[in-house]
């Protein structure tokens, strides 16, 4: 239903979204059908995500991987044929994330269909359970607030950015896509730390939980360590591998550098942020978030950027040193031991 429902206003204000984020009338032109493409095919991109979850809660966390990586391959194979071969341009890559995605959300529903799976759905379970629907949006209202304030908060960055040129918002979001694609092993981590916690919470065994989001963390601090200390040194090759336009190339290299610098702080925040949640604490990690995206980013790069005269540079350091404090505030929360004792 919720997907339905932003596919239908995505459909109809894709040009007004753009336009809020001050996109230029040729980034408007070439984007507008990416835009509404992407916007309404929701109801695969919130499905994918949640039968996603539910396999890794039912413990067929392996299944949930090969159905995800199963839908990126057939995105990056019709990818390469719509853009390069049919010469659809960003549109193809919009039909080729759609169709991936689509896939791989009848091949979840195959999974949690099977007698053999640690779950079955069956049709009898549609079915309206209000008590469960209540139950549901209180644990969902959390986690969903948390994902709202972190992207809007990557909006209002944009936005900011956007002021200075389109090549700065190019650099910008290569430099982002490469950390997001290669941080993705490191949220499978913090998700592995959910489970975890919420499984051995469920068991009555609170230290071992602890024990697991604690050793998550470690694993996850020196995963990013190590990729960060790559990119710092072969920054510059990897932003001219997506474009070798110098001014892209100059901001690209300032965003990714920058940003590796926290990523001590990331590997342990991410963790024990998702692991609050797996414990069905989701009101500390929101407020959290609320903090350090909203009253801490936002304003800081605004400042940094506009007051002082930064530029880009501001953004992407109040973006570094928003997710430090976001971690160290993560520890701190986690420490207290609290989340425990949480019924659920």
């Amino acid at each position: 239903i919720l997907g339905v429902v932003f596919a239908v206003f995505g459909s109809i204000f894709a040009e007004d979204v753009l336009y809020l984020m001050n996109a230029s009338p040729e980034v408007i032109e070439t984007g507008l059908g990416y835009t509404r493409l992407l916007f309404i095919s929701s109801p695969s991109i919130i499905l994918l995500f949640t039968l996603s979850g539910a396999l890794r809660g039912a413990g067929d966390a392996s299944k949930a991987m090969w159905s995800l990586g199963i839908a990126n391959i057939i995105n990056i194979i019709l990818d390469i044929y719509l853009i390069w071969y049919a010469e659809i341009g960003v549109v193809g890559a919009a039909i080729a994330t759609s169709i991936g995605r689509t896939i791989g959300v009848f091949i979840q529903l195959y999974f949690l269909s099977r007698a053999n799976g640690n779950v079955k759905m069956t049709m009898a379970q549609f079915k309206p359970n209000f008590e469960i629907i209540k139950t549901l949006l209180g644990l969902a209202s959390g986690s969903a607030g948390q994902f709202i304030i972190a992207s809007a908060s990557w909006v209002f960055l944009a936005r900011i950015l956007s002021g200075f040129g389109s090549d700065v918002v190019a650099g910008y979001t290569i430099a982002i896509r490469i950390i997001v694609f290669t941080i993705l092993p490191a949220w499978g981590m913090a998700n592995a730390a959910a489970t975890l916690v919420g499984q051995n919470l469920g068991a009555k065994q609170p230290e071992q939980a602890e024990k697991s989001a604690w050793r998550a963390a470690l694993y996850n601090m020196f995963f990013l360590l190590i990729v960060g200390i790559i990119f710092y040194i072969f920054a510059p090759d990897f932003i001219a591998l997506f474009n070798p336009k110098p001014e892209v190339v100059k901001i690209g290299v300032q965003c990714l550098q920058i940003l590796c610098l926290g990523y001590l702080f990331y590997g342990h925040g991410m963790v024990l942020a998702q692991a609050l949640n797996g414990a069905g604490d989701t009101k500390s990690p929101t407020y959290i978030n609320l903090i350090c995206f909203w009253a801490i980013e936002i304003p800081l790069a605004y400042f940094l950027a506009k007051t002082l005269n930064w530029g880009p540079l501001g953004v992407f350091a109040s973006i570094a040193i928003s997710e430090s404090i976001l971690a160290i505030l993560a520890i701190f929360v986690f420490r207290r031991g609290k989340w425990k004792t949480i019924e659920v």
